[in-house]
């Protein structure tokens, strides 16, 4: 056991005189329950017994009671030194009927009641699915998406935080909204959803982290003040539950963004944490991160180097979590398996990954493993450089002993180059180069690519973009290896600069807009076409099971053209693409890929432009920022 470990179990009372003593009681007021987390588990889980954190007054010297015939035993209860924080084992049994429990907490000076729920495992069939290359994600960040209740958008709870007119306050998107729009996502093409965090968050102006000297809202979810609860502005449970059916109906998988690195500043831990390492540091003593993410790769960098980097507050201001501690441990990986539990969920994103020990998160993943098999995640890595996203994937044990167990990543390396590529002063030819590299994932085929998300300037922002180099880059992302995903408004090349203007609300989402982009009838021109063009990349993708599942084979790359093959068995479907703003003469030896002389080719996108194989290449001009999938009819 670990000295941090020794000394957090010390303070709880854990080691004082056994393996499950209690805190001695005092002459006290009555115990008070203010939260119990969680507040519900399931029947059959591989998780079991269940450890609740209680939070409230007067708990020292604390002991906890389930009636009988409840089908719950619980363990001896632990109490911090200030009584605020309770922790007890609650063990369900397999054959416990679902329902409300009345657990007791006992003190000197009285009784509380614990609630807890015993609930029913969800049937696995439709759910628990994972997400992977067949698959098409689309991030929608909820409160700019739609409006689909506007009882939500001025809630009693957290009243005043509704501006459309600022970009950091809420605006009044919720799950309803997301729930309406299934239809449009269904025909667009897409697959899987992936939603901000719809954690609950700090019910007033955010005074911690402002802009321009002006206190904020954290609309965008990531200043979680609980953890078990959905933001009142989003919806609640129930309608969240709603919209994972609702999307599971229409073949829509559901993917939660997950922070298990730090809380908002205004947990209610900040103030009163459960232990004395629930945090690395406190509020007023605490390291700044400092980002040096290429050194948690670095086999010869020292803890030293690491340590701000795994132990300092994000932004300096959101308090950074210690997994260390086996409590938070406990707690984060209960958390995670309780909103899939609950839910259905599909996957996880995980946000801020590498800012976590790597030993957490293969106890974190084994633990999902266990439970929910198919489940995927995806972890951020907001690097360019190949090896370090691909130090953080599954299926390699590193220099420092470890397999993460994190299914996937993001591909911030390939995004690089295709934004400089098709909107910037960059080449294809480097774009090219990342996939070079693929050889460092132990599976770069299950890589999330994208060209935007909610961190980042839209593609329209960049200098040289228009919306043909979009269309472009579009047909480079949804047929080059990897899961691609679709950042919220960017199917219509909607504008927006760094934070928060990227992340304007979606035209047509509230009744009062001026237009609804939702519908042709309310699309531009030029963004019709890229919808257009778009829908027909993901329908063809549907269709044709290389562009999802083939090995990619390179078959020419030059300074602004490139042209591969996507080859799965006897399948082959040839992709050329022209970043450069003059049309570019191609040509593309294809015998690697089977085609033979005389073998003729339309261009799946609708070109109408028809090719025959001769000499065993291709020959073919494409016009400036133009693109072609090539099949045999």
């Amino acid at each position: 056991m670990s000295h941090r470990t020794i000394q957090a179990l010390a303070v709880l009372g854990i080691l004082a005189a056994g393996p499950m003593a209690v805190v001695p009681a005092t002459a006290q007021d009555g115990p008070a329950v203010l939260k119990v987390d969680p507040p519900s588990w399931w029947t059959g889980s591989t998780l079991n017994p269940v450890r609740l954190l209680v939070r409230g007054r007067n708990l020292a010297g604390a002991r906890v009671e389930t009636g009988s015939g409840s089908g719950l035993e619980v363990g001896l209860a632990s109490v911090n030194s200030r009584g605020s924080f309770l922790f007890v084992d609650v063990h369900v049994d397999p054959s416990a009927a679902p329902g409300p429990r009345a657990l007791t907490v006992r003190t000197a000076g009285g009784d509380a009641e614990i609630p807890f729920e015993v609930l029913s495992p969800l049937p696995r069939s439709g759910r628990f699915q994972g997400f992977g290359p067949d698959d098409v994600l689309y991030l929608a960040m909820p409160d700019r998406f739609a409006n689909g209740d506007i009882s939500n958008d001025d809630p009693a709870k957290a009243p005043g935080l509704l501006d459309r007119a600022r970009g950091r306050y809420y605006h009044g998107g919720d799950l309803r909204g997301v729930i309406d729009k299934l239809p449009y996502l269904v025909d667009l093409g897409i697959t899987a959803l992936w939603l901000n965090p719809w954690y609950d968050n700090n019910d007033a102006l955010n005074e911690v982290e402002t802009y321009d000297g002006q206190a904020i809202t954290d609309y965008h979810g990531y200043g979680a003040v609980d953890f078990y609860a959905v933001d009142e502005h989003l919806g609640d449970l129930e309608t969240l539950r709603e919209l994972v059916d609702a999307a599971h109906a229409v073949g829509i998988k559901i993917i939660q963004d997950q922070v298990a690195n730090h809380s908002g500043p205004y947990h209610p831990w900040v103030g009163d944490a459960p232990t004395p390492t629930w945090y690395y540091g406190t509020k007023d003593d605490h390291l700044a991160n400092t980002w040096q993410t290429w050194t948690l790769q670095d086999p010869s960098a020292t803890p030293q180097m690491q340590k701000a980097t795994l132990e300092g507050w994000f932004l300096d201001i959101l308090p950074d979590l210690d997994q260390d501690d086996p409590e938070v441990a406990r707690y984060i990986i209960q958390n995670t398996l309780w909103w899939v539990g609950v839910t259905g969920l599909d996957g996880i994103r995980q946000d801020t990954l590498p800012y976590v020990h790597r030993r957490f998160w293969r106890e974190w993943m084994a633990a999902i493993k266990r439970e929910f098999p198919d489940l995927r995640v995806v972890g951020e890595l907001f690097d360019g450089d190949p090896a370090l996203v691909s130090f953080f994937q599954t299926g390699a044990t590193r220099f420092d002993g470890i397999d993460s167990g994190i299914d996937t990543a993001f591909d911030f390396p390939l995004y690089f180059k295709i934004r400089d590529a098709f909107a910037g002063e960059g080449t294809l030819r480097e774009a090219a180069k990342v996939v070079a590299r693929d050889h460092l994932y132990p599976d770069a085929s299950v890589l999330v690519t994208f060209l935007g998300l909610h961190d980042v300037a839209r593609f329209m922002n960049e200098p040289q973009a228009s919306p043909a180099s979009l269309r472009a880059a579009y047909t480079l992302l949804t047929t080059v290896r990897g899961s691609p995903l679709v950042y919220y408004g960017d199917e219509i090349a909607m504008p927006g600069g760094g934070d928060p203007d990227n992340r304007r609300d979606f035209p047509g989402g509230w009744p009062d807009d001026p237009r609804n982009a939702f519908a042709a009838s309310g699309r531009t021109a030029p963004e019709e076409e890229v919808f257009a063009h778009l829908r027909r990349l993901l329908h063809l993708r549907r269709d044709l099971e290389p562009l999802r599942r083939g090995r990619m084979v390179n078959l020419a790359v030059n300074e602004e053209s490139w042209v591969y093959a996507r080859v799965l068995g006897g399948e082959v479907a040839v992709v050329a693409l022209n970043a450069d703003e003059a049309p570019a003469t191609i040509e593309a030896p294809v015998a690697p890929v089977g085609w033979a002389d005389g073998t003729v080719l339309d261009d799946r996108l609708g070109s109408g432009v028809v090719l025959v194989v001769d000499d065993g290449r291709l020959r073919l001009t494409l016009p400036p920022m133009a693109s072609a999938v090539f099949t045999v009819p």
